[in-house]
């Protein structure tokens, strides 16, 4: 009678123990969708940001008297950056496009040049609603991956902590992850 009662409990143990572990391991793996999601939206963007100012260089270069303009895209094109680094650059790159705006009173009448200019600003919101909807997720995901008793689950599948769209890693140390 003991011994059935015994068994009977490290049944019940293990049952509860396996449906945390499943249900825990699901829940790691909808994260895992979505911020695979939230990334290729925000590859998509950054493409459509670099094809924009991809296109502005002819404009910029038939309507101003600049040999060289926008060179930090072309030299994007060879390179293999994270897309924290590709935002960045594309900042500057943007910074540079409307530079050129203040410069010539020709490109503010060039309709080719604010319709570009018009499209980068909407995809500045886009990619601003992206990157918290992203850095969201990934706040969620971390403090699964730290708190008890998913990270065990994360010990075993080897989940790490993610870094922020910025590219900074999270600090655990001195993040509160408490839900």
């Amino acid at each position: 009678m003991v011994t059935l009662i015994v068994v009977l409990l490290i049944l019940i143990t293990v049952s509860i123990s396996l449906v945390v572990g499943v249900t825990t391991y699901n829940h790691f793996q909808d994260f895992i969708i979505r911020i695979n999601e939230a990334e290729e939206s925000i590859d998509a963007v950054l493409r459509k940001r670099f094809d924009l100012l991809n296109k502005s260089i002819s404009i910029i270069k038939n309507n101003t008297k600049e040999d060289k303009v926008l060179e930090i895209i072309g030299k994007l094109k060879s390179k293999k950056l994270t897309n924290y680094e590709l935002d960045r650059q594309l900042y500057e790159a943007i910074n540079e496009f409307n530079s050129y705006k203040e410069k010539y009173d020709k490109l503010k009448t060039c309709e080719a040049y604010l319709k570009i200019d018009i499209n980068l600003f909407e995809s500045e919101s886009e990619i601003v609603a992206l990157r918290k909807y992203y850095n969201d997720i990934i706040t969620d995901y971390n403090k699964l991956v730290r708190n008890c008793p998913s990270n065990f689950v994360a010990i075993l599948k080897k989940y790490k902590v993610k870094p922020y769209f910025d590219g900074n890693e999270v600090d655990v140390e001195h993040t509160d992850f408490n839900l």
